[in-house]
């Protein structure tokens, strides 16, 4: 075998990834599919049945085109890319989804189109219809709105509303949200597939919803003009206005519709009106255009013939469906419902057990305050009975303390009387020394005066007699014995001798008992200083006591009568006297 006879060996599959609304899918298809068989393989892994609706389409260059059924798949202009990109699509739109759309995926799909189309401007939509429209979507999303758990932010991740919406008014997120929201509250208890619909029912009056524009101009004058293709027929727009047509042709009053490479011609069913032809560009967009027309037409047309067995088949189906999920919603709202009171029975009953613990924490709180408090009353009385025994026995020492006070009292009473009586007595002894004391010492005065007055005489009589021995001693020495004397000279000498020996005696005598009685008086001195220092020290042993008497009478807390009577001895009302005594008693010790 030749190297040139070796031919190179062809790939048996290729890879192609579809992108519907909500997922992407991958698919290794075979050389020889056709246009239908990946689009069946698509439809049968979404689970769709109402095929009629759908496509594949790809993008070619600067426009799009619809992948051939009949055709295969590698053998069309598709890109080269691998895998194949794909977008399955929504090709013709119903005319009353209600009415059409069987199945909850095709109703599905179709929400999602038709809000990814409004979103990006591809639909246009008033701001009040947006407003509702984004609510229906929210509703669709999250359920019912439930306070608690869809707070204030929740919508701010979602895109809900176009954006020229958005510049139009100079409102917030916030301000967006809260009015979204007041819509939203109001579709409590409305299914997914139930608010997918109404958003749908709502979008299918829009003017621009369903139609297919392209650029083409007019035959004669050259105008640059926008067909239209929808559900409906054929319609003319002002390049400036796609929500209102110039022109429009029904479906219903359509008789032909063909075209020349670029030129287009729709004959009226009424042969009385004109012709109308225009121009498109491109062939590719003119195969597009009559792809459009083909299959839009055949949709009306099969809308007003009776269903198919499949259509029934599935209408029957989608109903009983619809049923059964009517009736488990139904059954779910009733367990809801159900569920909502038993909740709110259980929070009731959880709410009155939380209240009944608090009150039965509040009782044994109580209960307990009170145990304590009856524990500290009961200490408080054992306390009290305690303190009222030693009152008692303080009460009892107080009384035999105030009782050995009043006979301590009495006792000083008595001892004071005793004392007054002492002072009395030693004021009058003191006087009697006084008047004694002034007495003798008169008494000295005069025995002093005497025993001048005697040394006096004593001197003259001595110096008489000198004078008298004078005068004899000559007559002695004259004689040699002494004459004697004459008897009248004898009796005087013999007198005044006599009397001078007198005198010495009574000198004498005055001087013994002079000296006598000053000894007396020493000893009586030194007796009444003893006396009176005596009674200084019982005196300050009294006050002594008495201090210490105010003191234990302080210390029991005696009552006003006993602590008066025991502290009348502290005021001594010859306090006065002792300072008297005491000045006598340094004069005496002067004496």
């Amino acid at each position: 075998m030749s190297i040139l006879g070796l031919k190179k060996k062809q790939p048996k599959t290729f890879k192609v990834k579809v992108i519907t609304m909500d997922a992407e899918m991958e698919f290794s298809c075979e050389v020889k599919w056709k246009g239908k068989d990946l689009f069946d393989l698509v439809c049968r892994t979404v689970g769709l049945r109402e095929t009629w609706f759908f496509g594949l389409r790809y993008t070619v260059k600067d426009t799009y085109a619809w992948l051939k059924p009949e055709k295969r798949v590698l053998d069309q202009e598709v890109p080269k890319d691998s895998p194949i990109t794909f977008h399955f699509l929504a090709k013709f739109f119903p005319e009353k989804v209600e009415e059409e759309l069987v199945q909850e995926i095709t109703q599905h799909l179709f929400f999602l189109q038709v809000k990814k189309q409004i979103l990006d401007e591809e639909i246009f939509c008033s701001p009040e219809a947006s407003v509702l429209l984004a609510s229906y979507a929210v509703q669709a999303k999250y359920g019912d709105y439930d306070p608690n758990f869809h707070k204030p932010g929740f919508l701010a991740q979602d895109e809900l509303l176009p954006k020229r919406v958005l510049m139009q008014y100079q409102m917030t997120a916030d301000m967006w949200e809260e009015k979204i929201t007041a819509w939203y509250a109001e579709h409590r208890g409305i299914a997914r597939d139930e608010a997918e619909m109404e958003y749908l029912k709502i979008a299918q009056d829009l003017e621009m919803y369903g139609v297919s524009y392209f650029a083409i101009t007019q035959n004669k004058r050259d105008t640059d003009l926008l067909l239209g293709v929808d559900a409906q027929g054929l319609h003319i727009y002002n390049p400036n206005n796609k929500l209102n047509p110039n022109k429009s042709f029904p479906w219903s009053g359509i008789r032909n519709i063909s075209y020349s490479e670029k030129e287009f011609t729709i004959k009226p069913l009424d042969k009385k009106k004109d012709v109308f032809k225009f121009y498109s560009s491109q062939l590719r967009v003119n195969k597009l255009i009559l792809q459009l027309c083909i299959g839009n037409h055949d949709l009306f047309m099969r809308r007003r013939k009776v269903d198919s067995i499949e259509v029934q088949q599935m209408k029957a189906q989608a109903k009983e469906e619809k049923a059964r999920k009517k009736m488990e919603r139904q059954i779910l709202a009733r367990e809801k419902q159900m569920r909502e009171e038993a909740e709110r029975a259980k929070e009731e009953m959880e709410r009155r057990l939380f209240q009944l613990q608090d009150e039965a924490r509040l009782a044994n709180e109580a209960l307990l305050r009170s145990e304590e408090t009856a524990d500290l009353l009961a200490e408080k009385a054992q306390i009290a009975e305690e303190e009222a025994k030693l009152l008692a026995h303080k009460a009892a020492e107080a009384e035999q303390e105030r009782q050995r006070l009043e006979v301590t009292a009495m006792k000083t009473k008595e001892e004071k009387r005793l004392m007054e009586q002492k002072m009395r007595e030693a004021e009058q002894l003191a006087v009697k020394l006084v008047e004694q004391s002034e007495r003798r010492l008169k008494e000295a005065d005069h025995l002093k005066q005497d025993l001048t007055e005697a040394k006096d005489a004593e001197r003259r009589a001595k110096q008489k007699l000198l004078e008298i021995t004078k005068t004899t001693y000559p007559l002695i020495a004259a004689y040699s014995t002494p004459p004697a004397p004459p008897e009248p000279a004898d009796f005087s000498y013999d007198s005044a001798s006599s009397r001078l020996d007198f005198k010495d005696s009574d000198m004498k005598r005055l001087s013994m008992e002079i000296e006598r009685e000053r000894l007396e008086y020493m000893e009586k001195s030194k007796h009444l200083q003893d006396q009176l220092k005596e009674l200084k020290s019982e005196i300050e042993s009294l006050k002594l006591e008495e201090q210490q008497q105010q003191q234990q009478a302080s210390m029991y807390s005696l009552p006003s009568e006993a602590r008066g009577y025991v502290q009348e001895p502290v005021y001594l009302p010859h306090s006065n006297r002792n300072s008297a005594y005491m000045s006598q008693m340094a004069f005496f010790e002067e004496v």
